[in-house]
């Protein structure tokens, strides 16, 4: 059985205008991705309600999650478990390093 190789920390790619995604794993009952922001953040009044809960960990950077009633700051190494249909959205990532999120979900 020969087991793929993948480094996390390639492919960071700077781009101020999108967030890049990139799929590591997948199958019928879980994902999981890289995800490289600069700076993005979500639009104004939308809401991310998946179907899916998602933990992630963030390995570079700095983010701000805001949910319903509370906020939570993100600095490397700190990971957060999102409960499927918890509406959350992201306030806030660095604007001088890339945020680089690990994330699954399940």
């Amino acid at each position: 059985m020969c087991v793929e190789k993948y480094n996390i920390f390639d492919e960071i790619i700077v781009d101020k205008s999108e967030e890049k995604f990139f799929e590591i794993f997948k199958n019928e009952t879980i994902k999981v991705e890289k995800i490289v922001s600069n700076g993005q953040k979500s639009p104004e009044n939308f809401w991310y309600e998946q179907e899916k809960s998602e933990f992630i960990l963030l390995l570079e950077g700095f983010a701000i999650l805001e949910f319903e009633n509370r906020e939570a700051e993100l600095k490397k190494g700190d990971c957060l478990n999102i409960k499927a249909m918890e509406k959350h959205r992201v306030k806030f990532t660095s604007l001088d390093e890339s945020t680089i999120w690990f994330a699954v979900f399940y």
